[in-house]
This record gives structure tokens, C-alpha cells and sequence, in this order.
């Protein structure tokens, strides 16, 4: 639950605040990009500085998961 609430403030952060979405498909072009960037782009220290879809890969190639 805790990674969950902590994903929500930064798409709030990162994303929609400050910005105005009048019907919820105003957002989900911004968000479609926003995911893509977190899962692809984005590098993270606990996975070895990889993005999670790369690290992803990299666990399966290593150890069959």
C-alpha cells in the first residue's frame, strides 16, 4: 500500500498538478506518457540504476522469472 500511495503523490507531483482536465480522456494521453517514461526511462537506484522494464528483463535473462 505504501508503494501505491507513494506512486499516486508523484503522478500528482509530476503530472497533474497545476493542470486543468476538464473530463478524465483529457488525462490519459499525459498519462499513457507519464507511465512509459516511469517504466522505461526513469532510472532507479535499487535496481542498479536501470530503468523497471530493463531490469525486468535483465532478472529474466538471469534467473528465468
Amino acid at each position: 500500500m505504501v508503494v501505491f500511495e507513494a506512486t499516486i503523490k508523484n503522478i500528482k507531483a509530476e503530472l497533474v498538478k497545476g493542470e486543468k482536465f476538464m473530463v478524465s480522456g483529457e488525462l490519459q494521453q499525459p498519462f499513457a506518457a507519464y507511465a512509459y517514461c516511469y517504466n522505461h526511462k526513469q532510472l532507479y537506484s535499487l535496481l542498479g540504476y536501470l530503468p523497471s522494464m530493463e531490469f525486468n528483463k535483465w532478472l529474466a535473462l538471469n534467473f528465468g522469472v
